[in-house]
């Protein structure tokens, strides 16, 4: 499912919700190409350091944790910058994985 995500500007942003395929098949790369810089060298550094610890064999666990979280992480990130559900439906999917909680989503709107 994707969140259509929009701010005061009327720029709207389509985010997938759940799991991140992209972030599962090209790591750091896809929050790199978005301008996450931030969660980009995190996870970069992370994959790095775990590769270090396990000789190589582990750079790869970090790569499929945040295939499980980045996508919320994006989202809360977008929320926190001014952004805010565009329709209803969207609020309410965020909602319902608790993305945000109810009191926020009437502050929201």
């Amino acid at each position: 499912m994707k969140a259509r995500l929009t701010n005061d500007a009327g720029v709207t942003k389509e985010v997938k919700i759940g799991f991140s395929w992209t972030t599962f098949f090209f790591g750091f790369f896809p929050a790199l190409f978005r301008g996450d810089l931030k969660w980009a060298a995190i996870m970069f550094i992370t994959g790095i350091l775990a590769g270090v610890f396990t000789l190589g064999f582990g750079a790869w666990i970090p790569g499929i944790i945040f295939s499980f979280v980045y996508n919320k992480i994006n989202i809360k990130e977008l929320l926190e910058k001014g952004y805010r559900p565009a329709d209803d439906q969207t609020k309410a999917e965020l909602q319902s994985r608790g993305i945000i909680s109810p009191s926020a989503a009437q502050i929201i709107a």
